[in-house]
């Protein structure tokens, strides 16, 4: 009988996608049919040589480095049929790599530079998911984000406008951006507004930021789950609060490297958090832009820190433990991952 390989199983196993960006999810060929729709010119029409306009490089500098590329891709999402297409494609993208759950987040102002209104921008991004859903029978929400650098005003707009969604696709809100020069402490009021509206919390913290970021985005925000959270470990009263309360890390081991928030993967905190007891979740950030996928990023986990099939199956539960689903769908999607799991060899 033919042993099936690592690389295989980690493959075939059924995963959680919690931080995926959609504007960082674009296909290279989906770039290049919506610029012959919308007549952008584009500095190359080959898909291998337009990659690079889409993917950070080895040399990455930093996040607001990182960040950059989305001025490239933003113009391409300006109309509801391209958010629409794009998030339908996240759903596939997500199928592709044996994912069951989904939860593809975007903030819908910056696609209402050609007169979408926000309302629009989201609909258009819950349709499209909800086509994939139907499509690939992989189980999607929407988070809409409120970005660092926008006014009050505005990000309370977004609030309003995601509230309309609230059990109708979209699952909930996040606070994204440049960290670093806008923390956590400045949008207490925005996500008390989140929390008026039923709408539960992720924030980025502990990314560009130390971990008092982390403790501020739980404590002040109502932050339920952590975007990134890499350095957590920087505090170790904060790391105690958040194991405490088992505050779940959406970790993305490419893109954490890539925008430095850690320097490499020696530092690469996520087997000291696992084995310490945090709930860790993995996922791509942002695909096309890190040029990664999903089975990828857990044959990181195996290789550079051996992790066993047994643990990255763990990690697949807690994302599943994490989303932000009703409790009644949740213990189905957790039923089905432990029944694929079993049928795989893998008992958690």
């Amino acid at each position: 009988m033919q042993v099936e390989s690592r690389d295989d199983l980690i493959f075939k196993m059924p995963k959680v996608e919690l931080h995926m960006h959609l504007d960082g999810s674009i296909k290279p060929e989906t770039v290049l049919d919506l610029a012959r729709i919308t007549s952008i010119p584009l500095p190359v029409y080959e898909r291998e040589r337009l990659i690079s306009y889409l993917r950070v490089d080895d040399h990455c500098g930093s996040l607001r480095e990182y960040l950059n590329k989305f001025d490239f891709i933003l113009p391409f999402l300006q109309s509801a049929s391209a958010l629409e297409r794009t998030a339908y494609e996240a759903v596939e993208q997500t199928a592709e790599q044996n994912g069951r759950y989904v939860e593809v987040r975007f903030a819908p102002h910056l696609h209402t530079k050609m007169g979408l209104t926000l309302e629009e921008a989201i609909g258009s991004v819950v349709e499209g998911l909800k086509r994939g859903e139907q499509q690939f029978a992989v189980k999607a929400g929407a988070i809409v984000i409120c970005m660092r650098h926008h006014s009050p005003e505005l990000n309370r707009s977004v609030v309003e406008a995601a509230a309309l969604f609230a059990g109708k696709g979209v699952a909930a809100v996040d606070l994204a951006g440049d960290e670093a020069a806008f923390p956590p402490e400045m949008f207490r009021n925005i996500f008390a507004l989140a929390h008026k509206k039923g709408l539960p919390v992720t924030i980025h913290a502990g990314e560009a930021g130390g971990a008092g970021n982390v403790y501020e985005a739980v404590k002040h925000l109502g932050a339920t789950r952590v975007g990134h959270g890499v350095r957590l470990k920087e505090d170790s009263a904060i790391f105690d609060y958040i194991q405490k309360r088992q505050v779940p890390l959406e970790m993305c081991p490419t893109s954490n490297i890539q925008t430095k928030a850690v320097p490499g993967w020696r530092v690469y905190p996520l087997r000291e958090y696992f084995d310490r007891g945090l709930k860790v979740t993995v996922n791509t950030d942002n695909p096309s832009v890190s040029g990664t996928d999903l089975a990828r990023e857990y044959r990181i986990l195996a290789e550079q820190f051996k992790f066993s099939s047994k643990e990255l199956a763990a990690i697949v539960l807690n994302g599943a433990d994490a989303a932000f689903l009703g409790e009644t769908e949740k213990a189905q999607l957790k039923r089905q991952i432990k029944a694929e799991l079993s049928d795989l060899g893998i008992v958690v």
